[in-house]
């Protein structure tokens, strides 16, 4: 392995200072020409969990903002699953690489209004997927540091009801969290993806050969788990999906006291100073059909953009199911439009085999290639001015100067294309007094 080889993984250890020390060697290797950057392409991908909820590389903040100054993104999002525990590191790294970013996070809520019906989260009634986008800091304000603190402990109670349902399953095949699952995420925030990782590495300390008790707790043949199991990936995405998902063992059926309700969340990512998110899945369920209703209902509770995952709603083998996803997918862009509603996209990178970024050539896409860059300049903008100022999209210098969302969108968005990426455009906006007019920003970041 090169020494560059090896500093990149080290972006990715667990031990903070390890990561920081790898980044600042990379940065300085470039500084000498031995590290060389790739121009900018217009491609961007703001939904990357990170591997402080999960990430099927492995990437930390800092290797997220290291991909992108190598592959030449315009602009880099990290939305982390129930923490805001790699803001800082995303944002000072995205700061040294001069790189575009953006850092949130994203859970599960309960929305009374729609408790009978289907949303986003296939089977659960009532579930939403939420994500808020644009925090600057991982500490949350103190009356809302509870829901946020909720989150992480409705989580681990969660996950460790899991592991005792299957427990009982696997036996004598067992793993004890505080020991065996956690040590898998770098601050205690483990997922159902470390969970399985730690049953396949219990299996193989108690069998020479696990395939035959996986074959047996499975009921597959073994010879198909014998084969399974060299894929690593698509192996721990079986057993998390017999196991964990709906009909499994493990599954725990939803119920509104598991979930912030969106109120409660909505709420600690204004606080935040942090922008509202509605998530979109592909359209099929009940509530995403009536696309235009449930847009305005995310808008009326202070949704501000919208999250959409490409590559599921156009990326699929079956040609009358691409057919309607991707109708759908036009549905939601044109709903989005009308309600001025800048659209974020990603590919999560939180499942085995998602890419790194959206092929934003493919027909289904290239019409939207600068709606998806404006979403991304949009929420960079009010990361920025956020940061730099406190004039955030929703301060009140914000809403005195830019009452109507439209045009407020606009300024954001201009102000995220033309601002110099990393601590260069924060320093910019800094030198130009605590509040200075619209004007005087778009002036001084030039055209």
């Amino acid at each position: 392995m090169s020494d560059i080889a090896e500093l990149e993984k080290q972006l990715s250890d667990f031990d903070p200072s390890r990561r920081r020390e790898a980044l600042q060697t990379l940065v300085d290797l470039a500084r000498q020409g031995k590290v060389t950057f790739p121009p900018e392409t217009d491609v961007v991908n703001m939904h990357c969990h990170t591997f402080f909820s999960f990430n099927a590389y492995g990437y930390s903040p800092t290797a997220m903002a290291w991909l992108a100054k190598r592959r030449g993104f315009r602009a880099v999002g990290i939305v982390d699953f129930d923490v805001l525990d790699g803001v800082e590191e995303f944002l000072e790294a995205c700061d040294l690489l001069e790189v575009r970013g953006a850092a949130g996070l994203e859970t599960r809520v309960y929305i009374p209004e729609y408790g009978d019906r289907e949303i986003n989260s296939p089977g659960e009634p009532g579930i939403c997927y939420h994500i808020g986008i644009g925090f600057i800091s991982g500490q949350a304000p103190a009356e809302v540091a509870g829901t946020l603190e909720g989150m992480r402990r409705r989580a681990a109670q969660r996950n460790q009801e899991i592991v005792a349902r299957v427990n009982a399953y696997l036996d004598p095949v067992t793993v004890d969290y505080q020991r065996d699952v956690l040590p898998l995420s770098p601050a205690g925030n483990p997922t159902e993806r470390h969970i399985v990782l730690a049953y396949i590495q219990a299996a193989a300390r108690r069998y020479p050969d696990p395939a035959g008790f996986w074959a047996e707790k499975l009921a597959m043949p073994r010879s198909q788990v014998e084969e399974m199991i060299q894929d690593s990936a698509g192996f721990q995405n079986l057993i998390r999906s017999r196991l964990m998902k709906r009909g499994g063992v493990g599954y725990i059926t939803p119920s509104p006291a598991m979930f912030p309700t969106l109120g409660e969340l909505n709420r600690l990512i204004h606080a935040c100073g942090a922008l509202s998110c509605c998530a979109w899945l592909d359209g099929f369920s009940e509530t995403e059909r009536d696309a235009q209703g449930w847009l305005a209902f995310q808008v009326s509770n202070g949704a501000v953009a919208l999250n959409i995952v490409p590559d599921r709603n156009w990326n699929v083998a079956d040609e009358e199911l691409r057919r309607q996803k991707v109708a759908r997918l036009h549905e939601i862009i044109a709903a989005a439009g009308e309600l001025h509603l800048p659209i974020l996209v990603g590919t999560e990178m939180n499942s085995f085999g998602q890419k790194l970024v959206d092929d934003f050539d493919a027909p289904a896409l290239a019409p939207y290639r600068q709606r998806f860059l404006d979403g991304a300049y949009f929420v960079v903008g009010h990361t920025l001015l956020q940061r730099a100022l406190g004039l955030g999209y929703h301060s009140p210098w914000a809403r005195e100067h830019f009452p109507e969302r439209r045009r407020r969108n606009d300024f954001f968005t201009e102000v995220g294309r033309r601002a110099p990426a990393g601590a260069r455009g924060t320093a910019l906006l800094r030198s130009l007094g605590p509040s200075p007019s619209p004007q005087d920003i778009l002036r001084a970041l030039g055209s």
